[in-house]
């Protein structure tokens, strides 16, 4: 149910030291909220009310790390309906010059890549190699086709991450072989070629960028052929994986009970509970990844009892986190996703943006806003949250 109650501006308004900035410039920093109040039955079941700030379809944002979320997703679904076990090994060849092949990875127990490895290290740093070896399982025409199918036929996730290569390349996708224990093949896909036509869009942002060859162009920077998925979109993604029964079928993602119980442990997972990758801490602290309540505690111990299931993003200035909090002591659950742009400059690939003095403290207070009234809330039923409560790597 979406609400046209204006209770997000509202509850800014009335917190002007920590968001007089962002209701001033809500359209120049590209500011969206989406926040889900969830209502239990006596059966449990949950009933949502979407609430929006400055939400609009129209408006592009730079989704960033975000689209590993439904690529994440999509892969552990395709392994399902091809009967591949996620710890199989999976192997991916050079089908190109200007690709790479993967053999071994060493951030293993034992070595073997894998799809569940890749999904986990997507969630708990976000890691760019891993997503851009599903986005290969998946290929360019797959991808679209499977997110229209589920409703979002607006989303566009044509490109690798991080990796610089002509858009000819981005269409090629690597094959890739599963092997079980012993070295048996259990599938193999050859290299796909995409043909795929994108859609017509015309998605330009910033003043100026730094090209290639690190000179300035003043003119604005066309994303019209990078990614694209819309903040609601990625914020009902996440729903329908956290809340599978309480949203339409078509929706859903095929997944197991074992795959949800996976990725509730390694989408709310710490890089400090982690034993495969062992991360380095003073780099991925636990809060790196965990913008909305927490995104300027860098280097400080976060409460064991709260839990983000999220997905954040960060690049070319905007900053991004989808996310559904958890309070298991207080008992308190929501869903908020928002993004913001943090480019004063208006320059973009520059590399200088304001996502530590505006984007992360921005996003931790409003997590900590929303909380805030949330843990003030009357409910008719208290939630039974055991569902969520999952052990961790340590």
């Amino acid at each position: 149910m979406a609400s046209n109650e204006n209770f997000l501006e509202s509850l800014m308004q009335a917190n002007p030291t920590d968001f007089a900035a962002i209701l001033d410039n809500r359209d120049s920093m590209r500011v969206q909220i989406v926040y889900t109040r969830i209502d239990r039955d006596k059966q449990n079941r949950p009933h949502f009310t979407d609430y929006f700030f400055n939400y609009k379809h129209a408006v592009y944002f730079y989704p960033a790390s975000t689209v590993k979320m439904p690529v994440a997703f999509l892969a552990m679904e395709k392994a399902n309906k091809l009967g591949i076990p996620l710890l199989s090994t999976m192997i991916t060849e050079k089908g190109q010059e200007g690709l790479s092949a993967v053999y071994n990875d060493p951030t293993t127990a034992d070595g073997r890549p894998s799809l569940a490895h890749y999904v986990k290290k997507i969630f708990l740093v976000s890691d760019n190699d891993a997503n851009n070896r599903l986005y290969e399982f998946l290929d360019q025409q797959y991808l679209h086709d499977q997110l229209k199918t589920k409703g979002y036929p607006d989303a566009q996730i044509v490109r690798r991450l991080a990796i610089a290569m002509p858009e000819s390349l981005h269409r090629i996708t690597n094959p890739v072989r599963f092997l079980d224990t012993s070295g048996k093949l259990l599938y193999e896909q050859p290299l796909q070629n995409s043909n795929m036509e994108y859609l017509q869009r015309h998605d330009f942002l910033g003043k100026g960028y730094m090209n290639d060859s690190e000179v300035l162009v003043n003119e604005p920077m066309d994303f019209s052929r990078k990614n694209r998925v819309y903040l609601y979109d990625l914020h009902k993604v996440l729903r329908s994986v956290l809340f599978p029964a309480a949203v339409l079928e078509k929706e859903r993602f095929d997944l197991k009970q074992e795959d949800y119980r996976f990725l509730y442990q390694y989408m709310s997972q710490l890089p400090s509970e982690t034993r495969y990758p062992e991360y380095d801490t003073s780099a991925f602290y636990d809060a790196y990844c965990k913008f909305l309540l927490f995104g300027t505690q860098k280097h400080k111990s976060l409460p064991k009892h709260i839990r983000s299931f999220n997905k954040p993003g960060w690049s070319y200035g905007f900053l991004t986190d989808v996310a559904y909090i958890v309070d298991f002591e207080k008992n308190v659950e929501f869903m908020l996703s928002a993004t913001i742009y943090c480019n004063s400059d208006g320059i973009l690939n520059d590399d200088k943006y304001d996502y530590n003095t505006v984007g992360l403290p921005f996003l931790e207070k409003l997590g900590q806003t929303i909380y805030a009234y949330e843990v003030k809330r009357k409910r008719k039923h208290q939630p039974d949250l055991s569902v969520f409560k999952v052990n961790y790597d340590k």
